[in-house]
């Protein structure tokens, strides 16, 4: 259990600005995990065991990618009590993503805008920090599972986007339980332009060729899952669908951001650049589960996210048809203890 309420601490956050808040978190998080001072955030892991794309996930609530970009906070992150977390996004070569401000929240939404743009150390320094972590060391004895995104850089151009996928697959493929592919980021010029019929065909056709080399390198398979977007239509949710099918990719994570302001009109920030997340997202992500799984059928892993704040959220992203689901704004907004509140949500509904 928690020592310190969030509830006391989320003041002094608040009144930072949001991305030094952020920053003074995570440099917090990675200072004090697995020492005494992890107490103040710690709680018990609920155990709600799924088995999911070949994965035993020790209960069905994980972390977004966004938060660690640099796989820094790994074992600190896990003592809160998540099943599974997902790190990066990483990018072949370290960038500094773009200029300041670039965080924006929206309190009365529950809402954050960002703009962040990739920023990260580099593939080097991600693998590094994920082969450091106690659950990496600990490998098939951890509880925890280990999702590594991976994206493009900025200034690779959209023709070469493939090759820089190709390097971060190569290069976190060993040290993965399974790898997210990022392509719905709205915050790199054209990257959402992937999830077009021919561009995401074709992206997926050469991660698959890549995966069965990796698979015969390193004697295990390694599930991958595509993250897309919220701001998708029917047609277009059908399209990566059945892309999704042909390529024998091993699961979706719907939904990133949204381009979407309509709920969020007249705010404070509401028109600044970026992608929104927060409670705005819930229904447009769950819309985007709902067809997907129509299109996919019951068995085809889906992980949901976006916009849950609570654990009611939690459950109607699995009515909409997700398997499991990820936060990350609801902690910013409810602290640590959002992860418990979900996870045990989430178990009494099965038990229904």
């Amino acid at each position: 259990m928690s020592l310190i309420p969030y509830a006391l601490a989320r003041p002094f956050l608040f009144g930072l600005d949001p991305e030094t808040a952020h920053e003074l978190t995570m440099a917090s998080l990675a200072r004090t995990q697995g020492t005494p001072l992890s107490l103040a955030y710690c709680a018990s892991r609920v155990s709600d065991p799924l088995e999911l794309a070949g994965l035993k996930f020790s209960n069905r609530v994980g972390l977004a990618a966004g938060l660690d970009k640099n796989a820094r906070c790994i074992d600190g992150l896990a003592a809160m009590g998540f099943g599974f977390i997902e790190v990066g996004t990483v990018t072949p070569k370290a960038q500094s993503g773009n200029p300041k401000p670039r965080m924006f929240r929206l309190p009365e939404a529950h809402a954050l805008i960002n703009r962040l743009g990739f920023n990260n150390d580099g593939l080097d320094a991600f693998i590094a920090n994920v082969q450091k972590s106690t659950c990496r060391r600990q490998q098939a004895k951890s509880a925890l599972l280990l999702g590594l995104n991976i994206g493009k850089n900025a200034a690779t151009p959209m023709e070469n986007a493939v090759d820089d996928y190709l390097l971060c697959l190569d290069g976190v493929y060993p040290h993965a339980d399974y790898v997210t592919v990022n392509i719905s980021s709205p915050n790199t010029k054209n990257l959402r332009a992937l999830q077009g019929d021919d561009a995401l065909d074709a992206l997926l056709g050469r991660i698959a060729e890549r995966r069965e080399l990796l698979l015969k390198r390193h004697s295990k398979r390694v599930p991958i899952f595509v993250k897309i977007a919220p701001d998708l239509d029917e047609t277009q949710v059908e399209v990566i669908a059945a892309t999704l099918k042909r390529h024998a990719m091993d699961g979706v994570v719907a939904t990133n951001t949204t381009l979407s302001r309509d709920a969020v009109k007249g705010m404070r920030h509401a028109e600044e650049a970026g992608g929104l997340s927060g409670a705005p997202v819930l229904e447009a992500s769950n819309r985007v589960i709902r067809q997907l799984r129509a299109a996919l059928g019951a068995r085809f892993p889906i992980i949901g996210v976006g916009g849950v704040m609570s654990g009611a959220d939690a459950v109607s992203k699995i009515k909409a048809g997700a398997d499991v689901v990820q936060i990350y704004t609801g902690i910013i907004y409810q602290g640590p203890a959002l992860v418990t509140e979900v996870a045990l949500a989430l178990k009494k509904s099965r038990s229904r």
